[in-house]
């Protein structure tokens, strides 16, 4: 078997992408890791067969999913802008 087609190593990447999500943020890896973590549950309860493309497809709909919900839910809300009052320049 294949490493990639391990449940375990797709949530060692999730967490991994997790973690580096709280030292880099910006909810970009932060997708990854869901899409990642959604993959092992799937091959983990036996739902995702072993071929790469399946998985491969989960992975991406489940991080784009993810990171479109993330950006509704934390992002920027509409209407909102980011109003400069003084520059860092002026003393």
């Amino acid at each position: 078997m294949a490493l990639w087609q391990e449940w375990w190593v797709w949530g060692v990447a999730g967490v991994v992408l997790a973690i580096l999500e709280v030292m880099i943020p910006g909810f970009i890896l932060l997708g990854f890791a869901i899409g990642a973590l959604l993959t092992a549950l799937l091959l983990w309860v036996g739902l995702l067969g072993g071929a790469l493309g399946p998985m491969l497809l989960v992975f991406a709909l489940g991080a784009l999913t993810a990171w479109g919900l993330l950006r509704k839910l934390v992002g920027i809300r509409a209407g909102q802008t980011k109003i400069w009052d003084k520059d860092i320049n002026e003393g």
